[in-house]
């Protein structure tokens, strides 16, 4: 099902797309977008729609938003924090006329969403209902999460088991993970709000588990349409952090290691006696699995001193959320490795085993404190190519970043086992709107100076107007690289 080598594929299309693509002008304009993208990337063909050439008659297809939340944290709504809607109906369109076997949309959004209100407030829930009666070959909506939570008095209480385990597959990248250079004996990965002995038992030296959705393993083809936003803990979600969504348990997922940078963490920067007690208090709180006396104790503990942190004025916190986070980068990779790389029996080929393309809804984007209470960002662009690192290198362009400064998109380059990028950075070429005569990123390197990033990652903005220059070709495996600072 890969008729070419995705590692070598550098280039990433923009188009100009209708910002908010109401009404049925607007979803017939967004298809007309969606086609001329799919026409520059070589995806179209054989009378099949924007995907002829890409997807083969009978593949099984698996298109993959981004569903985060049911709800944006700030006042700003839906539209900068999921992907957009009509997107998803076009790309299930085309994808239809292609002729699949079957195709799916499926996400594992946070624990603590609403999956049926996110699908009713977004109209997808009807317009599903409505495909799947006059279309067999349309297998629905998949929340591929396995284990869902609420928090009481906050404490999180989980409702595990959600969906078989038989409906995943196990990967164990084991010393080939990119997170075993940082791995220690301690357990000193951390997922926020999550019991860190659970962590222990899938991250440890040698051993480095995922639990990805079967779907996701068996598809012929994944068409990957992440919305994109700045993201506090990785500096940019795209093409390749939007690959965490699908991992079914969010202990198989470290973002973040605890402990500040001066003592060996890099939850946040420095050695903060108050943020260490937080973190003590949080750990405390995790480990309760009921709103006991104990549990809520730690809780309001850690409250109290969360609160006299921020009228001390600290934007950072202590959940990773900066640009020396050294390890949620590592994890996004590993996911995109066993994406590309999976076999249903839980290893790793060669070659990759399915084809995987990146549409990237860049319409309204999220500005500010991504990726849960993110600000509208009016790009009104449509990203798309067949390799994420490309992708996400120009879309850390579109977000005002230097992607030299973040480690996601930096990194993704790197020379490790079950590559992603055999080219370097300098090497993409961008076609569409915002090329030049040259097909360089020139076009995309203007104008988006002024974006909000997250208080954590403004030191890996790019300076305004300015084009920077080439990434230095680096040898070394990314997996023996730590964060320049």
């Amino acid at each position: 099902m890969t008729d070419r080598d995705f590692t070598r594929d550098r280039q990433v299309a923009a188009l100009q797309a209708p910002g908010r693509a109401h009404g049925s002008e607007g979803a017939a304009a967004l298809s007309t977008r969606l086609g001329r993208l799919a026409a520059l990337l070589g995806w179209s063909g054989g009378g099949r729609g924007p995907f002829g050439s890409a997807i083969p008659a009978g593949a099984r297809v698996v298109v993959k938003p981004n569903w985060v939340s049911h709800q944006n944290r700030g006042p700003w709504g839906l539209e900068p924090l999921v992907t957009d809607p009509a997107l998803i109906r076009a790309v299930v369109d085309g994808v239809l006329a292609a002729r699949p076997s079957r195709v799916i949309v499926g996400d594992a959004p946070l624990q603590g969403c609403d999956f049926a209100r996110l699908m009713r407030d977004t109209a997808l829930e009807r317009w599903a209902a409505e495909l799947q009666a006059r279309e067999p070959r349309f297998g629905g909506l998949r929340d591929f999460r396995r284990t869902t939570c609420a928090f009481r008095y906050g404490v999180r209480m989980a409702r595990e088991d959600q969906i078989p385990e038989s409906d995943f597959v196990l990967f164990d990248l084991g010393a080939e993970s990119l997170l075993e250079p940082i791995t220690d004996t301690r357990g000193s990965f951390r997922v926020t709000q999550y019991d860190p002995r659970e962590l222990r038992k899938t991250h440890a030296p040698g051993r480095h588990r995922y639990l990805v959705a079967r779907a996701i393993v068996e598809a012929d083809v994944v068409i990957n349409v992440p919305k994109l936003k700045t993201h506090c803990k990785a500096g940019i979600t795209g093409a390749l952090k939007n690959l965490v969504g699908i991992n079914g348990n969010k202990e198989f997922l470290p973002h973040h290691r605890v402990g500040g940078s001066r003592h060996g963490g890099d939850c946040y920067p420095g050695g903060s006696v108050l943020k260490r007690a937080i973190e003590l208090a949080l750990d405390q709180s995790n480990l309760a699995h009921a709103p006991g006396a104990r549990a809520l104790a730690w809780s309001a503990t850690g409250d109290v001193l969360g609160r006299l942190l921020q009228r001390m004025g600290d934007q950072i916190g202590v959940e990773g959320a900066w640009s020396g986070n050294d390890t949620v980068w590592r994890t996004c990779l590993d996911l995109n490795r066993i994406l590309h790389y999976g076999r249903p029996d839980g290893t790793l080929a060669e070659t990759a085993q399915r084809r995987v393309l990146h549409v990237v809804d860049a319409m309204v984007a999220g500005q500010g404190d991504g990726p849960l209470a993110p600000e509208p960002l009016d790009l009104g662009l449509l990203l798309g190519g067949g390799n994420p690192a490309a992708v996400d290198w120009v879309g850390a362009h579109l977000l005002g970043y230097d992607p030299r400064r973040v480690a996601l998109t930096r990194e993704a380059f790197g020379r490790f086992h079950w590559p992603l990028a055999a080219f370097e950075s300098d090497e993409i070429r961008l076609t569409g709107d915002l090329e030049d005569e040259a097909g360089s990123l020139a076009g995309a390197l203007g104008g988006a100076h002024s974006v909000k990033h997250p208080p954590g990652w403004r030191d890996s903005a790019a300076a305004p107007l300015a084009v920077a220059g080439p990434a230095p070709r680096r040898p070394r495996r990314a997996s023996e690289s730590g964060v320049d600072r």
